[in-house]
């Protein structure tokens, strides 16, 4: 399906942000993979037939033993290659050229000066301009190969952009594909575009047409069973599966009693009576919570979780009928994930989702009409399918639900106030017209109790605690500057209307060092 389009390689050496790569590459309409360098060996590269290369950075240096390199065939196909940061080192050393270790390291933010014209650079400035980038290296190139001249220098970088203009070989000491490089977007698609010539005719809407044709071919006539969470990813795919097989899709809705308040009335009204989608609801608030009476390791509530999970859906689906086929939700950065970068090439996929572990049980086969699309893709793919914004553009939910937001022995009383407070406090967001300004908002019952005085009678109840987190990509993340009077706003309203809270603190913990999720 995704051979009609142009593609574009993406090898990666190991950088914590090869997939912003991907992602800046993919948001110009060009379709492109991540693969490891240890995996894009001559003959993967012909079959993938890509139209241009990046080489992506690492946390290696290129005159240490044993580092990575690209293989040989990426400088001979005859198609343009950039190379970021370790990209462009290994180019260069790979190439003839010599890289060392920099006496004075860049890290942070730096200015680089247009030294000569190159397309890499069109539109930014003429000769002399300076442009601020992104720069996190401890090496940098002492000595170009044959052919390359140098287009761009920063203070400590006197190759901070090279080009090899015949070969149309790129190489750049910084990282566009980070937001701190306020044009690197802008860049990259210079080299799609310009240079690459790729046309980038990579849309959503062709994605939903070609996903439904390759579903249709892989499913045939048979059933496939979707395990619905009511988040965004296994709704996506259920309404895709639908659109593409109808009533061959049954949806299994394992309604744990640990979801935010009125969701599991919103996933049943949805599908039942918007899509019309056969469903069934396994109500087990009471088993989940039994099993989780006085457990209070996050890790043993989470395998509670997720082995009464499996438990629940396959009961369910046996009453249903079976299938051949299970659907899952997997995403790229799943996929990704799942490939071991180190001990070799490996394609075993996470099975972490809500019906992780399910496969191998039931023997069906997989359906993973997402595994080709980011997070904010698949959101996309959601509006064009016609679900309504209110799920398309709600916030991340842990798979274990509530649980994790409960830290401590969780019970249907504090899941009940949790939800309660939870529901305020996202109101009160979206009232102020800040939820998608919010990657993730959520409350936290913490298992402390604290004296306080409403109504001149001392009062012995729980803390609640506050999260908001602005992020890209939920891999790093910083805490949201609420104004003050809006933290009033929220507090005083969930301490007059939730029984058993009489203090609400905010936390201002970036990540790292803490995590977004408190469990």
């Amino acid at each position: 399906m995704t051979d009609q389009h142009d593609k574009l390689l993406i090898i990666d050496f190991g950088s914590q942000v090869t997939q912003l790569i991907a992602r800046r590459v993919r948001e110009s309409g060009v379709f492109c993979e991540i693969h490891p360098y240890n995996r894009a060996d001559a003959a993967f590269i012909d079959a993938y037939d890509p139209k241009a290369i990046i080489l992506s950075g690492s946390p290696h240096s290129t005159h240490w033993d044993n580092s990575p390199r690209a293989d040989a065939s990426v400088f001979t196909r005859g198609i343009p290659v950039l190379g970021i940061c370790y990209g462009e080192q290994t180019m260069c050393a790979q190439l003839g050229g010599r890289v060392e270790a920099s006496e004075e390291r860049e890290f942070g933010r730096a200015d680089i000066k247009l030294v000569e014209d190159s397309p890499l650079f069109a539109g930014f400035g003429p000769v002399g301009h300076e442009e601020r980038v992104w720069m996190s290296h401890g090496d940098r190139v002492a000595a170009l190969p044959e052919g390359f001249k140098v287009i761009a220098t920063s203070g400590n970088a006197p190759y901070a952009a090279i080009a090899d203009e015949t070969r149309k070989f790129y190489g750049v000491q910084f990282h566009p594909e980070v937001v701190h490089t306020p044009r690197g977007a802008a860049l990259l698609e210079n080299f799609t575009h310009k240079i690459a010539g790729l046309t980038g005719d990579w849309s959503m809407a062709n994605f939903k047409d070609e996903a439904i044709a390759k579903i249709r071919e892989q499913v045939g006539d048979k059933r496939v069973l979707c395990g619905l969470s009511g988040g965004v990813d296994s709704s996506v795919a259920a309404v895709l599966l639908h659109e593409a097989i109808g009533d061959q899709l049954v949806c299994v809705f394992v309604d744990t009693g640990l979801m935010r308040q009125g969701e599991a009335d919103e996933v049943v009204t949805l599908f039942r009576e918007h899509y019309n989608i056969p469903l069934v609801h396994a109500e087990a608030e009471d088993l989940f919570l039994t099993a989780l009476k006085g457990v209070d390791d996050p890790e043993k509530k989470r395998k509670i979780i997720g082995s009464l999970f499996i438990d629940v859906f396959d009961e369910k689906a046996k009453e249903a009928g079976g299938a051949d086929f299970l659907a899952q939700g997997t995403l790229y950065p799943d996929v990704i994930e799942s490939v071991s970068f180190d001990g070799g090439p490996s394609v075993t996929i996470k099975s972490h989702h809500n019906v992780g572990g399910l496969p191998a049980r039931m023997k069906m086969k997989l359906v993973e009409p997402l595994r080709e699309l980011f997070k904010d893709e698949v959101r996309a793919l959601g509006r064009e399918l016609g679900l309504p914004d209110a799920f398309v553009g709600r916030h991340p939910f842990p798979g274990p639900g509530l649980a994790i937001r409960i830290p401590g022995a969780v019970s249907k009383e504090k899941a009940d106030i949790l939800r309660k407070a939870d529901a305020i406090y996202i109101e009160e967001i979206k009232k102020a017209g800040l939820y998608d300004e919010i990657w993730q908002a959520f409350s936290v019952l913490l298992p402390v109790n604290t004296v306080g005085v409403m109504g001149d009678e001392r009062t012995y109840d729980a803390v609640l605690a506050l999260r908001a987190v602005t992020s890209v990509d939920g891999m790093t993340a910083d805490y949201y500057p609420y104004e003050h009077d809006f933290l009033s706003r929220v507090a005083t309203r969930i301490i007059n209307e939730v029984r058993g809270v009489n203090r609400v603190v905010y936390d201002v913990t970036s990540k790292p060092p803490g995590t977004i999720e408190w469990e």
